[in-house]
């Protein structure tokens, strides 16, 4: 008998590349984030030093996060939001995914930025918020997001991958619906179970050689998931406030509550910020900026 789920929320801000092109020495200093601690209604638990594998607190809620040093400043801020939200952040676990050559860097980043948080730190071989949404149901699917059904999917595939009856029979008879890779809710034990690292995998060994696919991390999601993930409120995924891939426009809310705001898209908050041509949601994302500026330390 299976353990129970041991989900796991997924905020994968982008995909690391192993091969960035950003010097170590140049990643921003960061200002010290005040401690965050339960409240008297939070259950007492403990993070074991050397977990086993089964181990499961149920407690205790796991968030995975990318790190690379192009958006460690986004990184850092989405940490900041989360603790300061948390009914009980001290039975937050962060678990962070980095290239290798830049795990001590990165390391001492986020212990000197939040001292008293929980975190691992994992190496990303490339060949190789809580409460609700923590809580949902995803019955007997490995993986739940919010899902929109209304895009066309013909033009996330090439014309190589539709002239080929055995790649097109993937998505016969299945109905696929769009969902933003950068928040999934997954139960770990069901996906290790059906291999599913291996089944992605394959697809990408596949378009490495024959380029059957466009827009990066979605569509071979979509060849093993179409029809197979339990929706999530949208509320919980507000994504592609930066702005559409060709002009950068601002973009508003979708309708209804949220949640999480996500700045999926080219326009990230920390740049326009920067530049000084904000749009007017970067405000949200503003008062959880930890970078320290030259001109707050600076002896001129």
């Amino acid at each position: 008998m299976p353990p129970p789920p041991h989900h796991c929320l997924l905020f994968s801000l982008f995909l690391i590349s192993a091969a960035s092109s950003a010097v170590v020495t140049d990643l921003p200093e960061f200002r010290e984030a005040p401690a965050f601690r339960n409240g008297g209604e939070c259950p007492k638990t403990t993070w074991p030093t050397r977990p086993q594998q089964g181990d499961a607190d149920a407690d205790i809620i796991h968030i995975a996060m990318t790190l690379d040093t192009t958006y460690l400043r986004g990184s850092v801020a989405g940490v900041f939001s989360v603790l300061q939200h948390a009914s009980c952040p001290e039975n937050l676990v962060f678990h962070f995914v980095a290239a290798s050559r830049l795990r001590p860097v990165l390391r001492r980043t986020i212990a000197s930025t939040f001292p008293y948080l929980t975190f691992r730190l994992y190496h990303f071989n490339a060949d190789l918020v809580r409460g609700k949404l923590w809580s949902i149901d995803l019955r007997d699917r490995v993986l739940g997001a919010p899902e929109y059904c209304h895009a066309n999917f013909t033009a996330y595939f090439t014309r190589r991958f539709w002239s080929s009856p055995a790649h097109a029979a993937a998505l016969r008879g299945r109905r696929p619906c769009y969902f933003n890779t950068g928040v999934m809710v997954i139960d770990l034990w069901r996906w290790r179970e059906g291999r599913y690292t291996e089944r992605l995998e394959g697809w990408m060994r596949i378009q490495k050689r024959e380029r059957i696919y466009e827009l990066g991390s979605l569509p071979p999601f979509l060849l093993v998931f179409a029809g197979e993930v339990e929706g999530v409120e949208h509320r919980w995924n507000q994504h592609g406030l930066g702005g559409d891939n060709v002009r950068g426009q601002c973009r508003d809310l979708h309708p209804g509550p949220v949640s999480l705001l996500h700045w999926s898209g080219k326009g990230k908050p920390w740049l326009r910020l920067d530049s000084r041509r904000q749009c007017p949601l970067d405000s949200l994302w503003a008062p959880y900026d930890l970078l320290r500026h030259p001109s707050l330390f600076s002896d001129s």
